[in-house]
Parts: C-alpha cells; sequence; structure tokens
C-alpha cells in the first residue's frame, strides 16, 4: 500500500492533516512579523579619537597606524578604512561576512579590549578611543522636532519627556536624539578693559581655573561627629573677585569680560526641517516584533501626549517605518492574491472545473502550511519573502498536476480512482522528489551566501525550500485524498477514448516528428540560438539592486574642504529654501557635518565632515520625484557654482559611497593627487559621469606661528604656554562647570567677537614670562606667522595610504553605471602607474562581484549535487546529460525578455536565471521518467519517446504557464521586475524547446531513428 492509498483510506488523519494546514496556517500568517525589507547584520564598527593640535600627517602617523595595526591582529577583521584629519581619527572596522549577529557582540567587546590595551602608548593629549558598535543601528521611525522661537535647550527638554513615556511602550527598543546643541556659559574677555587694569587674560583664566574646581578641605570630628569642610566662596561662583597682580585693587570678572549662556560656538551636527532648526527623535524597534502594531502603538501614546506639547512645537515624521511597511505589505498581499487568481483561473480552464479546485485548494494549504514554517523559522512577510512566495506559485503546482494528469489519464484508461492515485503517485513520488529537490537546490547559493546580500536575499531560499518540499507532501498525500473525494469517473464510452487526441497535442506531434526526423539539423538550430542569445546578452544592461519606489531622494551638497560647518549651514539654507519653493517637494529634512541617523538598513550615513550637508527630499508621489530631481540636478550647479552636488536615490538593497570608485594606493600624497587628477579628467571628459571628486578633497589652509626658540628659551616661556594662549584668545577654553540644576554647563573663556575676529589681536595679545615674572608681549616669542597649505584628509584601507576617485552615472537616466564604467574603464586602466602604486575599482562593480564571488562559491558544489541527483534517479549518465544540455536553452528567452523590455541584467536577475535551471531540470525529469515508463512497458524506442513527450505535453506546459502568468504582479514592482521578466521569458523559451529538445537529443544520444514510413 502507497502513500496515496494510505491517504485514500485513513481519511481522519488526511482530514486532521488538511484542518492544521488550514488553522494553523493561518493563524501563523497573522502572527508572522512584518518589515518593509528583510534585516541584514551591519558588520561594521568605527573608532573615533581625538587627538586636539596634531596636523592630519600627525594623527595618521602617531594615532591611526598604531590602532589600525592593533585592530589587524584580530582574526574576524575583513578590511579596515581610516580618515586622519586634523585632530580627528575615523577608524572603520569591517568584519568578515561569516560572523553573524550572535557573534558580533563577542567580536566587539574584544575590539575594545585591544583598543584599551593600546590605549597607554598613544601619544599625550590624545582622547580615549570610542567604540561605536551600534553604528548599523535602524531608526524606522524617524521625527524631526521643530519649533519657532524655541531655543535648543527648550527642545530637548521637550523631546526628552517624550523618549521617557515612548521607551515604554512595548517593542520598542533603542531611542536616540541627534542635533542636540551643547549649552555652554562663555566669559568673553576685553582686552581694553583687561590693559586699562593691567590684567592679562591668562591671569583670570588660572583664576577662574582654580575658583570652579571641586577641592577636598578633609573632615573634622566633633563630639564624635565626622563633619566633612567644604570651601565655599562669599561671592558669586561665575562672577568670582579678581586681584590685580599690580595695583592690588579688587575687581568682580564682570569687569574685565561679558558674561552670557548660549550655545557652541562651533557645532558637530546639525539638522533642519523644512527650513527650521531640529532635532531628531529615532525609534528603533526590538527584535521579531510586528512593527506596524509597534508603530500604531507609538502613534497612540504620542497622540495622547499632544496635549503635553507646547504650543508651537511641531513633530515632524521624516521617515515612519509601520507605515511604509503596511502599504509595501499590503501591496504584496494584493500581488499574492492576484498570482494566486492567476494560477487558479488558468487551472479551472485548462484542467477542468474539478481539477483545478483540487489544485488550488492543494495550492492554498501549501501556502498556509509555509506560513507555518516561517514563524518557526523567524522569518517575517517582507518584500523578500512575499516575492519567494510569489515565485513559488507555478512551482507549487507542478506535482499536484502530474498526479492529477495522471490520475485523469488513468481513469480514461479504465482504472478506478483508488487505482488511479495509486499508480500515479507509485510512479512519480521519486522522480518527483528529485525534481523538487533540485529546484530547491538550484536557489541554495542564495540562502548558502555568507555576504550582505546574501544575508537581505536569504529568505528568499528558506521560503522556497519550506514551500516546495511541502508542495511534493501535499501532491503525493492531500491531492489524491481530494482527488479520490472530488473526481467523476468517466463514462464508459469514454475509457478507450484517446487522451491525447486534441488539437494541441496533433501540432507537437507533427512538430516532434519533423524534428525527430531531422535531429542534427535542429540541434544545430538550437546552436545558432543559445550563440545569437550570448552575443545580444552583451547589449543587456547590467546593475546590482534597482532603486526604490519610495518617492524620497538624497541631496548630498560638498563645499571646498576647510569650509567652516557655519558656512556650510549658510549656503545649505539658501538651497534648502530653492528646493522647497518647488511645487513637487512635499518636505525637506538637513542635516549639516555628517548623515543623518540611519532610518533604513540601505541607507549609509556619512562621516564627520564640516564641508558636506545632505538633504532628504520627499515628493508626493515617483513621477513628481523625478521630476523634481531632474530640475534639481539641472540648476544646482548653475546656481551655487562652489558647491558639489550628488543626487542619490534610495535603493532597496546595500549600495555603495558611489558607483564609481577608482582606489589608487601608494605612499606619496603628492603622486596619488595626481594619478587622482588624470582619473578625475577621463571621468569630465565623459557625458555620463555626475559628481566627480576624489576623497582627499582640496588642501586646506593653515596659519604657522613660528617660534624663536632661543628668545623663548631666556623668557622662560614654552611652546604649550604660547598654544594655550592662542586657544584661550581665539577658540576659548573650558575653565570649569555651571552647574544648573541636573544639568551641567562648560565654561568657556574667550576673547570678545570683535578680538576673535581681528588677525591684529595677535599682536596685542601678552604672555607670562616666568624668567622676567611679568607678561610680555607674545611677539617677542613669535617672531611671524607663515599661512601654509596642508592636507585636511589622509585616507587609508588596510594600512596603506589610498585616495578614491568617486563618481556617479546620471541616476536619473536610463543608463546604467556598469556602461558608464565600460566606458571609462579602458582608458583609466592604460594609464601608466608609478611603481609602487595600484589601481583597484570599488563602488557597484566592487560590491557586485563580491556579491556574485560569494553567490558562485556554493554554486559548483550545489550544481554537482543536483547532477548526482539526477543520475540516481535514472540510474545512468547519459539520461541525465540529455536533460542538462537542456538547461542553457532557457538564456535564449531571457535574452529576448530582458531587450524587449528593457530591464536590466540586477542580482535578482541572476537569481532568476539561476533557479530557472531546477525549473528546466524539474521538466527534463519528469519527462525523461515518462520515456522510461514508457519502454518499460515494452513500446518500441521511437514511438516511446514521442508518446513520452505528448503525454507530457499537459502537465509540463501547465506548469510553466502557472509559474509564467503568476508573475505577472511581479513586473510592477521594481524591485523584482527583472527577476520575473527572466524567469518569465526564460522558462516560456525553455519549456516549448524542451519538449522538443529532450526527445531529440535522448535520440541522437540512443541512437533512435524514425522508422521508414515516416519519412
Amino acid at each position: 500500500m502507497n502513500i496515496a492509498s494510505l491517504s485514500i483510506n485513513y481519511r481522519v488523519i488526511s482530514w486532521l492533516f488538511l484542518i492544521l494546514l488550514a488553522i494553523g496556517g493561518s493563524n501563523s500568517f497573522l502572527n508572522l512579523g512584518r518589515l518593509e525589507d528583510p534585516s541584514f547584520t551591519i558588520k561594521e564598527a568605527m573608532v573615533i579619537t581625538a587627538y586636539p593640535g596634531a596636523t592630519a600627517e600627525e594623527v595618521e602617523e602617531e594615532l591611526t597606524y598604531p590602532l589600525e595595526r592593533e585592530i589587524r591582529r584580530l582574526p574576524y577583521v575583513d578590511f579596515i578604512t581610516s580618515t586622519s584629519a586634523p585632530g580627528l581619527s575615523q577608524i572603520m572596522v569591517s568584519m568578515k561576512m561569516e560572523y553573524d549577529e550572535h557573534e558580533l557582540p563577542q567580536i566587539w567587546d574584544e575590539l575594545r579590549r585591544k583598543i584599551n590595551d593600546l590605549q597607554p602608548q598613544l601619544p599625550t593629549g590624545s582622547a580615549p578611543p570610542s567604540v561605536m558598535d551600534d553604528f548599523g543601528d535602524v531608526y524606522g521611525m524617524l521625527y524631526m522636532v521643530t519649533g519657532n522661537d524655541y531655543q535648543f535647550d527648550d527642545l530637548k527638554q521637550y523631546v526628552d519627556g517624550v523618549r521617557r513615556e515612548l521607551e515604554m511602550v512595548e517593542g520598542v527598543g533603542k531611542i536616540n536624539i541627534e542635533g542636540d546643541q551643547q549649552e555652554q556659559v562663555f566669559i568673553e574677555m576685553s582686552l581694553t578693559r583687561l590693559a586699562a587694569l593691567n590684567l592679562d587674560m591668562n591671569t583670570v583664566v588660572q583664576l577662574l581655573t582654580e575658583q570652579n574646581a571641586v577641592l577636598d578641605g578633609g573632615q573634622m570630628t566633633i563630639d564624635g561627629e565626622s563633619l566633612h569642610l567644604r570651601l565655599t566662596s562669599a561671592g558669586s561662583s561665575i562672577d568670582p573677585i579678581i586681584h590685580g597682580r599690580d595695583s592690588g585693587q579688587l575687581v568682580r570678572l564682570s569687569d574685565v569680560a561679558t558674561l552670557h549662556r548660549g550655545f557652541q560656538e562651533v557645532p558637530t551636527n546639525l539638522l533642519r526641517y523644512n527650513g527650521q532648526q531640529a532635532l531628531s527623535l529615532g525609534i528603533s524597534f526590538t527584535k521579531g516584533v510586528n512593527v506596524v502594531d509597534v508603530g500604531a502603538a507609538v502613534d497612540k501614546r504620542l497622540q495622547e501626549l499632544l496635549q503635553d506639547r507646547p504650543i508651537g512645537i511641531e513633530l515632524n515624521s521624516l521617515y515612519h517605518q509601520p507605515q511604509e511597511v503596511e502599504k509595501s505589505i499590503n501591496g504584496f498581499l494584493v500581488s499574492l492574491a492576484q498570482a494566486v487568481a492567476i494560477v487558479v483561473i488558468i487551472l479551472l480552464f485548462t484542467m477542468g472545473f474539478r481539477s483545478g479546485i483540487i489544485i488550488g485548494t492543494v495550492l492554498l494549504l501549501t501556502m498556509l502550511g509555509t506560513f507555518i514554517a516561517m514563524e518557526y523559522q523567524g522569518i517575517e512577510l517582507q518584500r523578500i519573502s512575499l516575492g519567494a512566495l510569489i515565485i513559488a506559485l507555478g512551482m507549487l503546482v507542478d506535482n499536484a498536476i502530474v498526479v492529477v494528469e495522471g490520475i485523469l489519464v488513468g481513469l480514461q484508461r479504465g482504472r478506478t480512482k483508488l487505482q488511479a492515485c495509486a499508480d500515479i503517485v507509485s510512479q512519480t513520488q521519486w522522480p518527483l522528489l528529485g525534481a523538487t529537490i533540485i529546484a530547491i537546490i538550484a536557489f541554495a547559493p542564495i540562502g548558502l551566501s555568507p555576504d550582505a546580500t546574501g544575508e537581505f536575499m536569504g529568505s528568499l531560499f528558506y521560503v522556497l525550500l519550506f514551500s516546495l518540499f511541502l508542495s511534493w507532501v501535499t501532491a503525493l498525500t492531500l491531492t489524491p485524498f481530494l482527488a479520490e473525494k472530488l473526481l467523476r469517473a468517466p463514462k464508459q464510452d469514454d475509457t478507450d477514448s484517446d487522451p491525447y487526441a486534441g488539437k494541441l497535442f496533433g501540432v507537437v506531434r507533427v512538430l516532434l516528428r519533423v524534428c525527430l526526423r531531422f535531429k542534427k539539423t535542429t540541434v544545430i538550430a538550437m546552436v545558432l540560438m543559445l550563440a545569437t542569445a550570448l552575443v545580444g546578452f552583451g547589449q543587456v544592461k547590467q546593475a546590482f539592486f534597482p532603486a526604490s519606489n519610495t518617492p524620497m531622494f538624497y541631496l548630498d551638497m560638498w563645499l571646498p574642504e576647510g569650509s567652516d560647518i557655519r558656512q556650510t549651514e549658510k549656503v545649505l539654507k539658501q538651497v534648502e529654501h530653492y528646493v522647497l519653493a518647488q511645487p513637487q517637494t512635499e518636505y525637506v529634512a538637513s542635516t549639516v557635518g555628517q548623515g543623518l541617523p540611519r532610518f533604513t538598513l540601505t541607507y549609509a550615513p556619512e562621516k564627520s565632515y564640516s564641508s558636506y550637508a545632505q538633504l532628504a527630499i520627499r515628493s508626493h508621489d515617483l513621477p513628481q520625484m523625478m521630476e523634481l530631481a531632474k530640475h534639481l540636478d539641472a540648476q544646482l550647479p548653475r546656481q551655487f557654482a562652489g558647491a558639489i552636488f550628488q543626487i542619490k536615490l534610495m535603493e532597496f538593497g546595500p549600495s555603495p559611497k558611489s558607483k564609481i570608485e577608482a582606489r589608487i594606493s601608494g605612499a606619496d600624497p603628492q603622486v596619488l593627487r595626481s594619478v587622482a587628477a588624470q582619473i578625475e579628467d577621463i571621468l569630465r571628459d565623459d557625458y555620463g559621469a555626475r559628481g566627480v571628486r576624489h576623497d582627499w578633497r582640496e588642501h586646506t589652509k593653515e596659519l604657522h606661528p613660528i617660534v624663536d626658540e632661543s628668545q623663548a628659551r631666556r623668557l622662560g616661556i614654552s611652546q604649550e604656554s604660547i598654544a594655550k594662549t592662542l586657544k584661550v584668545a581665539f577658540d576659548g577654553a573650558v575653565v570649569g562647570t555651571f552647574r544648573d540644576g541636573t544639568r551641567m554647563l562648560p565654561i568657556v573663556t574667550r576673547l570678545e567677537q570683535q578680538y576673535r575676529d581681528d588677525y591684529a589681536t595677535l599682536d596685542n595679545l601678552k604672555i607670562w614670562s616666568p624668567s622676567l615674572q611679568h607678561y610680555v608681549p607674545l611677539q617677542q616669542v613669535v617672531h611671524k606667522i607663515e599661512l601654509v597649505s596642508a592636507e585636511a584628509l589622509i585616507q587609508r584601507r588596510d594600512r596603506k595610504r589610498m585616495i578614491t576617485v568617486l563618481a556617479d552615472h546620471n541616476v536619473l537616466g536610463e543608463e546604467t553605471a556598469a556602461q558608464l564604467l565600460a566606458r571609462i574603464k579602458p582608458k583609466v586602466e592604460a594609464l601608466k602607474l608609478p611603481i609602487g602604486y595600484e589601481l583597484e575599482w570599488g563602488g557597484e562593480y566592487e560590491s557586485s562581484n563580491d556579491a556574485q564571488k560569494m553567490l558562485f562559491a556554493s554554486l559548483p558544489m550545489g550544481y554537482l549535487f543536483m547532477f548526482i541527483i539526477t543520475v540516481l534517479l535514472f540510474n545512468s549518465f547519459r539520461k541525465p546529460a540529455v536533460i542538462w544540455l537542456t538547461v542553457p536553452l532557457s538564456l535564449i528567452g531571457v535574452t529576448v525578455g530582458l531587450l524587449a523590455t528593457n530591464q536590466p541584467f540586477s542580482f535578482t536577475a541572476l537569481l532568476g536565471l539561476l533557479s530557472l535551471s531546477g525549473m528546466v531540470l524539474k521538466n527534463g525529469i519528469v519527462l525523461m521518467d515518462q520515456i522510461n515508463l514508457e519502454l518499460a512497458n515494452g513500446k518500441e524506442a521511437y514511438q516511446a519517446v514521442v508518446d513520452s513527450a505528448i503525454s507530457r505535453v499537459r502537465p509540463v506546459t501547465m506548469a510553466a504557464l502557472t509559474t509564467i502568468l503568476g508573475m505577472i504582479p511581479l513586473i510592477f514592482d521594481a524591485f523584482f521586475a527583472s527577476m520575473a521578466v527572466t524567469i518569465m521569458f526564460g522558462l516560456g523559451f525553455a519549456t516549448i524547446l524542451t519538449l522538443v529538445i529532450v526527445p531529440v537529443l535522448y535520440a541522437l544520444f540512443y541512437r533512435v531513428n524514425a522508422p521508414i514510413q515516416q519519412s
């Protein structure tokens, strides 16, 4: 008794299985988490170390190099990139792809220990290194908080209150606030008033430092009670009494300085929203939650807090992931329902009403069972997993179609329903299992790829694994069970009729006999078609990941290196005003000095640069977004000639900093800049290049006071004293802390604005001479000041100096980055590099190659396993060879489809091409198994080949048709469009050719000739 007989005879168990799939699957579907895109682990950490006063070269040699050397000793490190700027080292550490999210926390701890052990050896004056391992945190709900006439401290106070409330919402993870400015107490001294009272600013600074120091006066024991001695002043702690050194006159600080509260003069990061200063409030989610439900809970709590919000403060949503997820998931569910409806309707019309109902029911139960497996595995409903279900739809009915077709043929031949079910299941269960495993293995490289792209696409493989294997189980169990219940036995008159007497079968029979008569001609024709397709494939556009369909894009703005962040903000305000004036603009969020908080996984925030600003611009819909982006791309360079603008579209998958990156490594900065300039010239000469620049940026200007060392020695003045005097005068020095309730405000002492902005102030500064015991003019030890050019940024990769030339293709046009690279790559590689200098390519070229390398790493083993399965199925080498030779034929349809629809061959299209091999092999296995069966029944070889092909016309074409038409909803999705076209056209051509080529190749391999009368 086989499995079909068991399913029919043990009806209670079959009904129980059916009900469990229906109810359990429905429940799992409701419980599944929901995301817009699948999560992937960002395996990067940032090590930031300040080294005040050091040049870029000193930072590189004394700080960055020893840190890189120590970090590189970790066996987990893939590569290291670093930026050495004056006073700051930023090191990005990227770990190898094989380490997952569970191993990374331990790796980050080991990284911290390494750096902490190195800290005593770092130069004096450098701050302790800070390791940011939360660099990849995603704040899916990002709000911009604005308020007319509100200062940063007012906004911060409100946002802190909101954060405390939202942290208690279930499902909310980390909450981050950005854009806050440090409030400070400024003491701005007047040189004129200091001179009138015969005081020097260094004296004032020393007194203030002593005044604000926390001192331990010890303790006394009186009558057995211990009392602490605390020093306090009778006067104001922020306006102390100053004792004039020579006159003995007592004056207050306010007599020589202006005291006021304000915000740090040179901020590190500024945020704006629709032209107003802003703070950002980012909300991340805990793992495995339904972000739609959590988003609704957050929105509800914010609505409840609305009554406590001060009038004038606005909470503006920059990105609301739960809403985007709901919109995306609902759209995909509609596509999934459409695909299911298409498949079921096709089955009803082609297989008959009852057969269509059986196969449609099995399809639905298989999908519900897949939801159970997804919940168990922790796979959320998101773009990739839902896309996998749509891709699987056609393949899910393949096994059921074969079984139902066999049952119908058995019934027409006079078998009972039980006998027909048992016959077809017994005949096809192992070939169908082998074909199903092969189809699963075809997708295995996606799930086994350890890189970010493989992790991003991994759920595609697992969903297909669950659904396809379950489709085999349901085809052998529930399909016979339902067939026995629903199918009717044919009338007695129909039992002897030919089941393959229709017109379609007649056409295929004639075509097949002609091709078998001219076997060699047919094979030559196929080879020529394949060769033509290979040539045509060279004309197909290449791409990595497509742009998102969210109507939002980024506008990067770079001013010349060395620009003050306040100047960058000034220009940004003008650009912002221009963008907001455009009718297509819905809102604009801006950041100065660094990127925005990471609000999607695919958004890569820029590091800290004072000359950098970015605008996140949202339009009402995609057409308006493209119209606005094209307008800005044309107009902004004309109106703001001093800035470089770069438009970036939101993308679905991981994306590099720029699409085109040419990296040159070597030792000499001047040689690196010279080579980079040549590459920039090549790119600027190309009509398709945009945003051409390099990452070392321009040289910056520096003032170098030249110290007369002999005079300084005689006066007892050290270079440290000179540096402190200059810092206090122009930059300001922290001399203490002012306590305002729970807040600690730094007290900053400096000269008044009029002196800080006046170069002549250098001539009026005085410095204390320990040798003479009085103040002397600074000019006595600084005899001149030189203006010099210096490196602003030194970039390194894997401990080698490396300059990267960056460019992008026109992201708003039809051309892809691969087409631009194909034009400029030979010209760049033709440049003769000096000895010791190397060129390598990054950008999309590197990302795509790395992803394909990871993908193809497991491909040979997968294909070997697939070939072994076919050998085991047929106990032969020639038969599997016949089947495998049909696989490349799918490329004919792929080339035609991509060229006809003008779709690029993207990474998703590559996955579609790989999956085609499993689909084509599955069809070939079913056909070859039928040939074996016909031969085993005693038929002559030629007739067995023809009859087998004819008998497989309906199940093979139906399986292909359901897959192809089920893909229709994906054509309208930007992410899956190229994959859908690849599978639809590839499978369509391959199916037609398989029905002809497999018999022809079999006849060639086994020397089967057409009978004489057939000619």
